[in-house]
């Protein structure tokens, strides 16, 4: 139970049950799915489907902005649909990534052959080209060049490894990092902000490549078991013949010298999504931005220095996840909850550690930017957690059997909220 895993976090609790019962729809309001057209409802289902983190924000967003970046999701996702996809021959699928952006113009291309779990968003592309060919020139202008530079990009990476650090920023640029310069010419072009927000190029590969590196950080074991290496050779064959070997419980320091190492370089993207959040106006924008990067630094506190990563999937709780989403909606906020993690991560941080004076270098010039914006408010309860949790837990108890008993008369109707 959810609940029961954020004991000693008071504020989770509450934010758990908040959220529960309605909560959730001040920063993330329901869809009026019935004024839609049938393939726009279509398309949106498809987000649902295929997009464990990103599908609640993007509807979360004013106006037309919402439908272009729904597109602009599935058309990205079905690309990478392709780069995944090992039954795929190599000859063919570098000649698809190279020509996706051009299917978007053919009403009739699909692909069928696909042995993913994303496989409709292929079977079905017609639908999403056809949302696509209804929104603005100026969307269909900024999709089509970022789906064509990252298929480009992908297809280069298809039969060679992640050697250098550069690299790795450089693999990173072309399947994150391209997608946060299109959001952020999206975000321009919409007019909810500033022609800057889309100009400002390096500030929004970095807001990707914070993303990209830390799920990549964070999914060590799980590609492993795939078969798959984004951890550069630089960084791990400094303390290991095999990154491989980092599984072993015998390589744990060299394993954990390694992470660390590639959390410190991840975090220096952490000014650069500082600056970036502070230029954006529009509220819906502003939440769609902040919300994932500070679930992403979260991620990277919980991972540095953390032996499981190399045992399973290091996972905020759910408890936690949901308080930052309700809190990252202000500058202020953000600033505060990533000066929290920042000093997290200062404390965990060994005096043996090789990369040791790098790590608190970058978490130093982090910790001067944000003190650089007002004074920030410390985010604790204001009642001793003792009691606010057992008051809480009485509360979760109560409302669980209340909603059983709501539940067993309620019908169908009801319980799917029309």
């Amino acid at each position: 139970m959810d609940i029961l895993k954020s004991l000693g976090h008071p504020e989770e609790i509450y934010n758990l049950l908040k959220f529960k019962m309605g909560g959730c729809h001040t920063v993330m309001p329901k869809l009026d799915y019935e004024s839609m057209s049938e393939s726009l409802r279509t398309c949106y289902g498809y987000l649902n489907q295929t997009s464990r983190s990103f599908a609640a924000v993007i509807q979360a967003l004013d106006g037309e902005l919402r439908h272009a970046v729904c597109i602009f999701y599935l058309v990205l996702r079905a690309l990478d649909t392709v780069e995944d996809d090992m039954s795929i021959p190599l000859d063919k699928k570098v000649l698809m990534l190279h020509n996706f952006n051009s299917y978007l113009f053919q009403p009739d291309w699909r692909f069928s052959e696909s042995q993913e779990k994303d496989r409709q968003v292929l079977e079905d592309f017609p639908t999403i080209s056809l949302e696509f060919q209804n929104l603005g020139k100026d969307y269909q202008d900024v999709i089509s060049d970022i789906c064509h530079r990252m298929g480009v990009g992908m297809a280069e990476f298809l039969e060679k490894k992640v050697v250098s650090m550069q690299e790795w920023d450089k693999y990173c640029h072309y399947v994150a990092g391209l997608v946060g310069i299109g959001l952020s010419r999206l975000f321009s072009a919409s007019q909810l902000e500033d022609p800057e927000v889309g100009r400002d190029t390096e500030l929004a590969n970095s807001m990707g490549l914070f993303l990209q590196k830390t799920n990549i950080i964070r999914d060590y074991l799980e590609d492993q078991k795939e078969g798959r290496e984004f951890w550069p050779r630089e960084a791990w064959s400094q303390f290991t013949a095999r990154l491989c070997d980092f599984a072993q419980p015998q390589q744990l320091d060299s394993a954990l010298c390694c992470l660390n190492l590639l959390v410190t370089d991840a975090l220096r993207h952490v000014p650069d999504v500082l600056t970036y959040l502070s230029r954006l106006r529009n509220q819906s924008v502003f939440n769609f931005c902040a919300i994932p990067q500070v679930m992403a630094i979260a991620t990277l506190s919980a991972c540095y220095n953390n032996p499981l990563v190399f045992q399973g999937v290091v996972k905020i709780r759910k408890g936690q996840a949901v308080t930052l989403m309700m809190e990252a909606t202000n500058m202020v906020a953000v600033c505060a909850i990533i000066s929290q993690y920042n000093q997290e991560i200062v404390q965990k941080v060994s005096p043996t550690d090789p990369s040791r004076e790098k790590t608190l270098k970058i978490l130093a010039l982090i910790h001067k930017q944000i003190l650089s914006w007002e004074p920030l408010p410390p985010r604790t309860a204001r009642l001793s957690p003792v009691y606010l949790s057992a008051a809480l837990l009485l509360a979760a108890l109560s409302w669980r059997y209340l909603s059983t008993a709501t539940g067993q008369s309620a019908n169908v109707n009801d319980v799917q909220g029309h």
